[in-house]
């Protein structure tokens, strides 16, 4: 009994520390290896072909003028940028403020269809070779149009990640500490994986594609924008990563919030794992299947589980002696600390460090209730708007 809690409990030890941390540092150490025998290829600076910056909208009409103007502000030949937005099911006065602007290709019908059936509708009206998205509740930075483009020189590459950033700042709350952290580790390992050899994945608050290899995906694709990007390495081209190109956010109001964007992420994550299945191969793309499955599989399926497992061979060999009572310690102090951090937050008191294991913890809990929402086909691929805090 006492060998089978041994290999159970080291097991999932090794599982969740791999996800977590280790491949951060075996990635890291790979690239630093790959950096000593390859050259990194200089960017041309002067490729500056058309694009069509698509924003897809949902009753957004208290924030859309502050994304037109952010649209215009970026810094892209005149005539090369083309701007087009999509309100399709919106039953605000969005379609109206966008009338105001005749610069704007505007789309709209009545039926709301959700993200993906919006992107699948306007990439039949986008003529140029590429095409960014971006989402309405975010503004870029000035270059950011100009830094994603000029990585399409290369034939290689099919699609372009820009980096995602919360608003943190007089935010100290558990979603804006833990979202904010979260996506800084994000953001690091989506580095690496790039200059290894893609990243893995792409946000839907800034990706670009070469417009000949978008695939019009099924309407009930919850992760569209990340599944689009693997459809497109999953033909031979690389995702670049580039974290001069940015969209900026707020952070949720309060991890509830946060909690209902991670669950639809993760039942996603679940739907993307099934239908990558097959037309992702290890054998084909070794290097790319061991960053995805590294990267993204082991977190969206098996780490909550892990996780438990730990806990409960821990429990068992409590009394074997050794580490596993020092262990289990820390595993204690770790949840209590989660426990006391989700009680504060309730109580809207302010403290950093005990917000990060809750987010932890809930970000787990996410992963075992999308698994239930994937199983019983009760995840929407209609996006439901999180609220958030306002940026002033």
């Amino acid at each position: 009994m006492i060998k089978i809690a041994e290999l159970i409990f080291w097991i999932a030890f090794a599982v969740v520390f791999y996800s977590f941390i280790g491949y951060g540092i075996i990635i890291w150490i790979l690239v630093n290896v790959k950096k000593i025998f390859v050259l990194a290829k200089a960017l041309d600076q002067l490729f500056e072909p058309e694009v069509t910056l698509v924003v897809p909208c949902f009753n957004e009409a208290d924030i859309i003028v502050e994304k037109i103007n952010n649209s215009f502000m970026l810094e892209y030949p005149a005539g090369k940028l083309n701007i087009m937005f999509i309100t399709d099911g919106s039953t605000d006065h969005s379609a109206e403020v966008l009338a105001a602007y005749p610069a704007i290709k505007t789309l709209h019908v009545s039926r709301r269809g959700g993200k993906t059936a919006a992107e699948n509708r306007a990439m039949q009206h986008v003529t140029t070779p590429f095409v960014i998205f971006t989402d309405a509740n975010t503004l870029l930075n000035k270059e950011a149009v100009r830094k994603m483009v000029q990585h399409f020189a290369d034939d290689t590459i099919g699609c372009v990640a820009g980096e995602k950033r919360i608003i943190t700042k007089g935010a100290d709350i558990a979603s804006a500490a833990g979202e904010g952290m979260y996506w800084k580790y994000e953001s690091f390992l989506k580095k690496l994986d790039s200059q290894l050899y893609s990243a893995v994945g792409a946000a839907g608050e800034l990706v670009a594609f070469r417009t000949a290899l978008y695939e019009v995906m099924p309407e009930d694709t919850i992760l569209d924008d990340f599944m689009q990007s693997m459809y497109i390495v999953s033909k031979g081209y690389k995702t670049i990563y580039e974290p001069a190109a940015y969209a900026v956010e707020t952070a949720a109001t309060s991890v509830g919030e946060e909690l209902k964007r991670k669950v639809r992420i993760c039942a996603g994550g679940w739907q993307s794992v099934q239908r990558l299945n097959g037309r992702l191969s290890p054998a084909k793309y070794p290097l790319l299947y061991f960053q995805y499955f590294s990267h993204r599989v082991l977190r969206w399926t098996v780490n909550p589980l892990m996780l438990l497992l730990m806990l409960a061979a821990n429990f068992t060999l409590l009394f074997s002696g050794g580490m596993y009572p020092i262990i289990l310690l820390l595993q204690a102090v770790f949840y209590v600390a989660a426990f006391v951090g989700y009680l504060l937050q309730k109580q809207h008191i302010k403290l950093k460090a005990l917000f990060v294991p809750y987010y932890f913890c809930v970000m787990n809990y996410a992963v075992v209730a999308g698994f239930f929402r994937f199983v019983k086909g009760s995840q929407s691929a209609v996006w439901e708007k999180n609220k958030r805090l306002s940026a002033a």
